[in-house]
């Protein structure tokens, strides 16, 4: 939208009168008018079509190298289910703001980093929610501040000798 945007302005603004050095020395024809005319609209949209271009070309590898990055198993097993719900107490582990813990029941095993940016299907990656944070959280990646949040809340309700880290993506290959 932004660059949709940007683009129109351009036009735009390109299409403005300005003032030219060999003006006034006589009339123009309708075919040199619209040369001109086009001639600033595509001086006006070309670096911001060329920025465009370049962030589309970034985005298309970085999911490219997400998906060689995808483990190959991705649904949790029984087992790690059953661990993790345990771990969570049954209760959702995702924030429901100002990094209070959510109060819901959990009823879903997620991935801290989704499964589709390369997250893996271990215990640790594991996090129970409720219905509402697993929507809510889609396929985006948590922000460090929400690991670091949710690693501390960890540490209040699951035992001394277990492991509260959370987060593991796969290596690229």
């Amino acid at each position: 939208m932004a660059v949709t945007l940007w683009l129109f302005g351009s036009a735009i603004l390109s299409l403005m009168p300005q003032a030219d050095a060999g003006a006034g020395s006589g009339a123009a024809t309708a075919a040199g008018v619209f040369r001109s005319m086009l001639d600033r609209v595509v001086t006006g949209v070309t670096l911001p079509g060329a920025i465009a271009v370049v962030l589309i070309i970034a985005a298309a590898v970085i999911n490219a190298q997400d998906v060689r990055r995808r483990d190959p198993v991705r649904r949790f097993t029984r087992q790690q289910r059953r661990s993790g719900m345990a771990r969570a107490g049954g209760v959702c582990e995702m924030e429901a703001g100002f990094g209070r813990r959510c109060s819901r029941a959990a009823e879903h095993g997620d991935h801290f980093y989704p499964w589709s940016k390369g997250g893996s299907t271990s215990l640790q990656n594991f996090v129970a929610a409720c219905s509402r944070c697993n929507r809510a959280k889609g396929a985006r990646i948590p922000s460090p501040g929400q690991q670091m949040r949710l690693e501390r809340r960890r540490q209040t309700y699951v035992p001394l000798d277990a492991a509260v880290a959370v987060g593991e993506r796969q290596p690229l290959p």
